[in-house]
């Protein structure tokens, strides 16, 4: 008996911004671009792809584009995505500790 699936989007299911910074803080730890440009990508599906490329000043389909599994997001595409999601980046030293 074959099993049957369905895709799976966790923007379906990433509505709260603490949980979108979660995501984002675990992108950005990581260093994979990748993972960065997808986890961002599913945030803006989240909050509304449309409001978000507005509010980036880069059409919807750039934006899909950019934040896709294949994307490479410019640096202005990435820092305009975290300010229309209403995003800080903050810098620390990797040992802060130590410094």
């Amino acid at each position: 008996m074959r099993t049957e699936t369905i895709p799976f989007d966790a923007a379906q299911y990433l509505r709260e911004p603490e949980a979108q910074a979660e995501l984002l803080a675990d992108a950005l730890e990581s260093g994979d671009a990748t993972y960065i440009a997808t986890a961002l990508g599913t945030i803006a599906r989240a909050r509304g792809i449309t409001e978000v490329a507005r509010g980036t000043g880069v059409t919807r389909a750039a934006l899909y584009k950019a934040l896709g599994p294949t994307g490479d997001p410019r640096l202005t595409t990435f820092l305009g995505v975290l300010n229309s999601l209403g995003f800080k980046l903050t810098l620390k030293p990797e040992d802060a500790e130590a410094a």
